[in-house]
Formats: C-alpha cells, structure tokens, sequence
C-alpha cells in the first residue's frame, strides 16, 4: 500500500513540476544590429510623440509643454491647455487624426482641473496647429470627477481602420470603487467617434447610467496601446501592482478583471486576491511577474529591421531597456532586452522613416540604427 502511495505522489510530482506556465518566456539579451543615435536632447519627462507630415515632431512634456523638433530645433508651441501637473499626471500622449494632411486635427491626452471636485482628472481634446500655436481646441471628453491622488491616469491614444478612436484612462487609485463600475470614470478603454461623439454601437451605449463611451473596463492603468499591423486590432498593455502588468487586445465590452484577479500582490508584499481568473473575465495575452513597468508600445513594421518585422515593442520604465516580442498569433512565444540600459523609457514608435525611436525620461529621445 505504501509503495502504490509513494508511487502515485511520484507522479503527481512528477506531472506537477513539468507543466510550464505558458506565460514564463525567458528573458534574452539580443545581440546588437544597431547603434543606438540620440535625436532630441535634453527633454525631462517626454510623453508622447508623433510626426508632421513635413517630418518635424510634436513631443509633450508632461510638465505640459509641447514641443515642436524641426530641423534640430526646439520650439515651444503657445496656447496648450492648462495641465494639472501631479504625481503621474500632466501632458501625456498625443496622436495624429489617420487623415491629418486634409484635415489638421491632433488628439491630445492630458490631466486636467476641470470639473467638479479638487485635483484633476484626464481629459481628451482635439486641436489644430498654426505656426507655434494650437487653435480650435476642444474637449472631446472629460473624467470625473477629479481627485487630488497623484497615481494612474493613463493614457495613450488609437485610432482603428474604421476611424474610431480609442484612449486609456487608469483607476486613479480607487482601485476597489472605479474600474468595475462602468457608471464611473477610471480604469477604462473609451471609445469614440473623430469628432468626440459616441458611437451608438459602443457595449454600454444603453445601459442607465453608465459612461456610454467605455468600450472595456477592469483595467488597471494602460500607458500603452498600438494597432496590429494586419490584423487592425487594438493590443494595449497595462500596469499591475507589485507583479502582473498585462499585455492585453482591446475587445468590446470585456472585463479584464481588475482588482478581482490579477497576477500581482500589494506593493507590501500581502494578497490582493487568490484569483488569477474568473469565468467572464477576459485572461492577458501575456503578464509579467517581477513587474517591468510597461510604458509605450509599437509593433515593427517597414523593412529597416527584416529580422523583427511583426516584432512587438514594449519600453520599461523599471528596468531601463525595451522588450522585443516575438509572436505567434495571439501568443508571445519569445522575449529579447534592446537597448539595454538606456533609461526610463516612456514611449517607443516606429517612425516615418522607418526606424524605432524610444523616448527617455531625463535625456530625450534616440533612435535605433540599423548596422
């Protein structure tokens, strides 16, 4: 009897230690194929950026200016909204309208003291650019209400092929009141239509109450969004707390959890929950466990870099490097560490030329060249 029980604990062992979290992908240090080239010097916390069709560059600086890069120049642009410049928050992403040579809009994330209650909140706007100064600024959308906490405002902007546009907004600390409450702001994927009406086929379009322009909840604090390049999906990555940052696709109505499951604990080190799945809410496609700190993502296209084309990029704040991503589908099958030390980084794009530029906080923005 005891021999059956030795051998039958055996192979439980056995079976236990050989599965393999399909989410546990060795991390790798690429050999470099590059050099690594400083474009924009000196910047403090460069958020987001974008290009000019001219191939000038529009950068904010959370503190809330934005820059306009042009020919080796730095020129501050006049007339930006007044930026609630706290803890986390303050001029964040920015992005180009898809058919902004006939039209001229620029979409602009940021936190913002307007509304109800002391603090801010973040809000989307649109505006167009004449010579060094925005004009025709308008507020799409506004998060309520505001609140003096210095932590997770998101945010980063999208567009699909079908024009909608999609922006992040993070829990702003309420962590147990805003994400799973779709009547409340924070904690959010929204989505909208160019002009910042509300598509009436968003998921809570109907429902009494709710913010009709959330198209997913449950998030945490997504500082990074990107379309697939064939696919046209929206893949957007989030912060965990102490552990479990998620790589997520962005898909109506889905609940991606937080803080009922995730693969993360308090930053003191106790449990938020057991869970790390729940009938009815959407899994990662990939998560990290230590934490990396997401911020700013892209997928490799053009033919610069044929070796990583499909690649997806990921910029980490804690660790001072960007993950390259190799893909299978839906699935992350491989992870390589590029530009390896390079700084905080808080975004990373593909240019119109072509090549990866990866913005850092305290230093400015680089690119990879290929060798």
């Amino acid at each position: 009897m005891k021999l059956k029980f030795s051998l039958l604990l055996f192979l439980m062992l056995f079976v236990f230690c050989g599965q393999k979290n399909e989410k546990d992908v060795a991390l790798q240090t690429e050999t470099p194929s590059y050099k690594i080239e400083k474009v924009v010097q000196n910047l403090s916390n460069p958020w987001g950026m974008t290009w000019l069709p001219d191939g000038s560059m529009l950068i904010t600086e959370k503190d809330g200016r934005l820059i306009h890069f042009k020919n080796g120049e730095k020129t501050e642009i006049a007339n930006v909204p007044k930026v609630y410049n706290s803890g986390q928050g303050g001029l964040m992403d920015i992005e180009l309208h898809p058919n902004y040579a006939e039209n001229g809009w620029i979409y602009i994330t940021y936190a913002s003291e307007e509304g109800s209650g002391k603090g801010g909140h973040t809000a989307l706007m649109r505006c167009k650019l004449e010579g060094n100064s925005l004009t025709n600024i308008e507020t799409l959308y506004k998060a309520a209400p505001n609140t003096t906490a210095g932590q997770h405002f998101g945010s980063r902007i999208e567009f699909d092929n079908d024009g909608f546009l999609y922006f992040s907004i993070g829990e702003r600390g309420e962590r147990d009141v805003n994400p799973q409450d779709i009547t409340r702001d924070g904690g959010k994927i929204y989505r909208l239509n160019d002009d910042g009406s509300i598509p009436n086929d968003n998921p809570f379009y109907n429902e009494p109450n709710a913010k009709k322009a959330i198209y997913t909840y449950g998030n945490r604090n997504p500082q990074g969004m990107a379309k697939h390049p064939e696919t046209g999906k929206i893949w957007m990555h989030e912060h965990g707390p102490k552990g479990g940052d998620e790589i997520n696709i962005v898909k109506k109505g889905a609940n991606y959890g937080w803080p009922a499951v995730t693969y993360g604990v308090n930053y003191s080190g106790t449990k938020i929950t057991d869970e790390t799945s729940k009938p009815g809410i959407e899994p990662p496609i990939y998560y990290w466990v230590p934490s990396i700190a997401p911020c700013g993502m892209a997928f490799v296209t053009g033919e610069k870099y044929p070796q990583w084309k499909g690649k997806l990029l990921v910029g980490s704040l804690k660790f001072a490097y960007v993950e390259l991503l190799t893909l299978d589908g839906e699935k992350v099958i491989n992870r390589e560490k590029i530009a390896q030390d390079i700084g905080r980084v808080r975004n990373v794009k593909i240019g119109p030329d072509g090549l990866i530029y990866i913005a850092v906080e305290g230093q400015g923005v680089f690119r990879l060249i290929p060798e």
